[in-house]
């Protein structure tokens, strides 16, 4: 006979060796029994119950991840970050920029008080001139030391002294802006809000006080004279100071002195000197700082020889070795009229002449 678990033939031709091989391949691990929905009651529990062999299970709860909650936590972070720098952000709302002050100037002609003195040697007419110990060109308008305000940076105030000086090279030192042809140089250099009357002035010249070119910049008439020496000697002085919390203020004061000839004339000609006494006052908030502008507040310029009798707005004319003043002076002027500035006239001392 065969074992209890086998059939009296013994195993079938072709079937499993065992009962047990024929589940080989399920595998009832803890986690799929505990995943079950239905559980069978024990024998006790029916004869006692009389229940159903089987009940329901609740389904199993499985809690999240310690990964995916901390990916919950992250995204509600951001989510929370994003909203409040949407509503307050630390960087500050820019202030509403106050209308720039126009451009006040006057240009004083100083009339000779006899011939302009003149000679051929222009190193003589140097040598024996208060001009004598001025340095050339760009180095006559060196940087002061600088430092630091309440409410400025080192660099900020340097920014602002170099912006004026390179307003002050460009102005009067530029041959071919003293020659008359040349203004977009030093145009490029002002705060857009002074363009128009910048503009203006050049388009329409007007002895107004507020429009007249020669109050921006030094050019002469080119029909009158030519530079003899392109290397003008400058002397003077730039200093910084903080205006109030979002501007400051840069100072110039500086004496140019300019070799000039008759125009078309060769070396053999007499060269007379032409002295002119600058100041300007410049302005400057944040962002003219950062895009390198100013705001040129005040120009304030006495200049000659220069004939009184004739107009000085748009360019100067110099009287050259030899000549004298015309007589008389500037046309009168209404003092109930305020569309307009006084005029004004000087008289050029000898001591400020060379000694030829």
């Amino acid at each position: 006979m065969g074992g209890p678990g086998n059939p009296p033939e013994g195993t079938p031709e072709g079937a499993p060796g065992g009962g047990e091989d024929e589940y080989r391949s399920v595998v009832f691990d803890e986690s799929f029994v505990r995943a079950a929905r239905l559980q069978e009651f024990s024998a006790q529990e029916r004869i006692a119950d009389h229940a159903p062999a089987v009940r329901h299970r609740p389904p199993l709860r499985r809690g999240l991840s310690r990964q995916a909650l901390v990916l919950v936590l992250l995204i509600a972070v951001a989510f929370g970050t994003a909203i409040y720098m949407g509503v307050r952000h630390p960087y500050q709302t820019p202030a509403a920029r106050e209308p720039i002050e126009p451009l006040r100037m006057t240009v004083i002609p100083l009339a000779p008080e006899g011939k302009v003195p003149g000679t051929a040697d222009l190193a003589h007419l140097y040598e024996h001139s208060p001009a004598a110990q001025f340095r050339t060109g760009a180095e006559g308008v060196p940087l002061p030391a600088s430092r630091r305000t309440a409410h400025f940076s080192d660099s900020q105030v340097v920014s602002a002294l170099t912006t004026a000086k390179d307003y002050i090279v460009r102005s009067a030192l530029d041959p071919e802006v003293l020659t008359g042809g040349e203004v977009r140089a030093v145009r490029v250099l002002l705060d857009p809000d002074q363009l128009d009357q910048f503009d203006q002035s050049f388009a329409r010249p007007t002895a107004d006080g507020r429009h007249a070119p020669t109050g921006w910049l030094v050019r002469f008439d080119p029909s009158r004279a030519e530079l003899a020496d392109r290397k003008v000697r400058v002397q003077g002085t730039l200093q910084a100071a903080e205006a109030d919390s979002s501007t400051l203020e840069v100072t110039a004061d500086h004496t140019f002195v300019y070799a000039l000839r008759p125009n078309g004339a060769d070396d053999k000609d007499e060269v007379s000197l032409f002295t002119l006494r600058r100041e300007l006052q410049f302005r400057f908030d944040r962002d003219d700082l950062r895009l390198h502008q100013a705001q040129l507040v005040v120009s304030y310029v006495q200049a000659g020889p220069l004939s009184c009798a004739e107009d000085s707005t748009n360019h100067l004319r110099p009287l050259l070795a030899g000549q004298t003043a015309k007589e008389g002076g500037p046309a009168g002027t209404d003092p109930y009229a305020t569309g307009s500035a006084t005029a004004l006239c000087g008289s050029l001392a000898t001591s400020a002449q060379p000694k030829v």
